[in-house]
């Protein structure tokens, strides 16, 4: 399945996986987690336990008003979602969400408030 993988530090590219959960744990580097953030029918995929294990902080995720309401540590990809499991991203979503990830970010702790900015 073609997705769109986004690694802390980089900008997304598209990559192929084949659809076992296997892949998609070697991807992520352990135990998948699948997150439904946006109305469109895409999960983000994503390690489990990466807060807890430490992993780079990626991406924010924000709400409709930019407001930012958590972090993707460590990589994630974006699929598509079939009726009972993941498929490729669709080439329009996979250029929507290209776009809306094209900047890597930094996160920040500055007085105990978190601060992301496009690096």
């Amino acid at each position: 399945m073609i997705v769109l993988a986004i690694q802390p530090g980089k900008m997304p590219e598209q990559v192929e996986l084949d659809g076992s959960l296997e892949s998609m744990q070697a991807f992520v580097g352990g135990s998948i987690q699948a997150v439904y953030p946006f109305s469109d029918p895409v999960a983000i995929v994503c390690n489990d336990e990466g807060k807890l294990m430490g992993l780079e902080h990626n991406r924010a995720l924000r709400d409709e008003h930019g407001k930012i309401y958590d972090i993707l540590c460590g990589p994630f990809f974006i699929c598509g979602l079939g009726e009972e499991d993941f498929t490729s991203l669709p080439e329009d979503l996979l250029q929507k969400y290209a776009k809306r990830f094209q900047h890597p970010e930094l996160v920040l702790r500055i007085n105990g408030s978190l601060m992301v900015v496009p690096f």
